[in-house]
């Protein structure tokens, strides 16, 4: 182990790479990511920087407005002029592991943008076995505004452009010849599911299923931000059609649980993994 990348192992088998410092260009917004992830049958299912998107690093946190301040990476859409490149990213830097194993870490970071820190961050993953098949990760990191003024968060939604509130956790899945099957308890599609808040959602593969639940204590869930027909990827809305204050001092905390199976699972299947993944 060290503080540079670290593997998490499940049911003692690797499953994901933690790097901490990568080395990235200022316009993909650098930040500590997971990739690769796997099945335990160490199917992959996590992409880093795709063709399509290079700015979408496997496994984390992005926020693309932070007062202003673009944490996601790529293009920032300005309002009444659509995606531009602007000199705004931000970076997420490692600061310290509190804890890390194999079976998971505590990390603090510092976001920070034009030279000045504007959250710290406490990150907290955990790998757990499920079943012979199936292990999940558990995500939780808590945003706190280390500035003597309140911070607003905002995403594409929030500066004008329509079904695009992402920002949050987000995982970039694998692209495959055929888009994934996307569904919650009660619905299905891409259209059905996008932008709706769900107990949880699945993303099914060709050979690998993603189970997504909202587990933040109290009854909050965050709407899902979902993409299969143009590319993979699930993601939180933190800022889905307003932006999101964070007091001076405060801390804004959230915690997402994914199950990752090897193979593709009914809804029953889904329901009872994420339920025990939740639970553990």
């Amino acid at each position: 182990m060290n503080d540079t990348e670290l593997v998490l192992s499940a049911a003692g088998r690797p499953v994901g790479r933690y790097v901490t410092r990568p080395e990235l260009p200022a316009r993909l917004s650098p930040r500590p990511y997971l990739h690769p992830v796997t099945t335990l049958a160490s199917t992959p299912v996590t992409e880093l920087s795709p063709a399509d998107h290079a700015h979408h690093l496997g496994v984390g946190v992005a926020v693309p407005d932070v007062e202003g301040h673009n944490f996601w990476g790529g293009r920032t859409y300005v309002r009444d002029q659509g995606p531009t490149e602007l000199d705004n990213h931000g970076a997420q830097r490692h600061a310290s592991f509190q804890e890390s194993g194999p079976g998971g870490f505590v990390e603090e970071l510092r976001w920070t943008a034009a030279g000045t820190e504007l959250m710290s961050e406490r990150r907290t993953v955990l790998a757990v076995e499920l079943t012979d098949s199936a292990w999940a990760l558990d995500f939780t990191f808590a945003l706190t505004n280390v500035t003597a003024r309140a911070l607003s968060l905002g995403s594409p939604a929030t500066n004008g452009r329509s079904d695009a509130g992402y920002g949050g956790f987000f995982w970039r899945a694998p692209k495959e010849p055929d888009a994934p099957r996307v569904f919650t308890a009660d619905t299905e599609g891409e259209d059905a599911v996008h932008a709706r808040p769900a107990e949880w959602l699945a993303l099914a593969g060709a050979d690998w299923t993603l189970v997504l639940a909202g587990a933040t204590g109290g009854t909050r869930r965050d709407p899902w931000f979902v993409r299969t027909a143009q590319y993979p990827g699930v993601g939180s809305s933190l800022a889905h059609r307003s932006r999101l204050t964070v007091a001076a001092g405060d801390t804004l905390v959230r915690r997402i649980v994914t199950v990752v199976a090897d193979g593709t699972l009914d809804r029953a299947g889904a329901a009872a993994l994420v339920r025990k993944a939740v639970s553990t």
